[in-house]
């Protein structure tokens, strides 16, 4: 069995990571601090966001970012809205960069 980092030092590592790349974030909504789960908005500044969600790969058994709602940022934040009031524990983080990065494709992030 794998020993799992807790939410807030995931988060935690995750926002210094993104300073060490000059890619501006913030927390929008803390969430339980231990096992809360967490949303990454990526805003491109432009009026277009993407949510990603951390998801179980049945298959491999591999946890893995993938897309829970992309274009228009009201409706990214209407989405996000959704998932928060269904579950008061979930952090929401967004990163903010014109380019779209948000370093959730490279290792040790998933």
């Amino acid at each position: 069995m794998t020993a799992r980092l807790t939410a807030d030092l995931w988060v935690s590592a995750y926002l210094a990571r993104l300073r060490l790349a000059d890619i501006p974030a913030f927390v929008v909504a803390r969430g339980d601090g231990t096992a809360g789960a967490v949303l990454v908005k990526q805003n491109r500044l432009d009026g277009t966001s993407t949510c990603h969600e951390r998801s179980l790969d049945l298959m491999s058994g591999e946890r893995r970012w993938i897309v829970l709602s992309e274009g228009d940022e009201a409706e990214v934040d209407a989405v996000i809205s959704r998932q928060r009031s269904r579950d008061p524990d979930l952090w929401v983080i967004e990163v903010e960069d014109r380019d779209g990065r948000h370093l959730l494709d490279e290792p040790g992030l998933e």
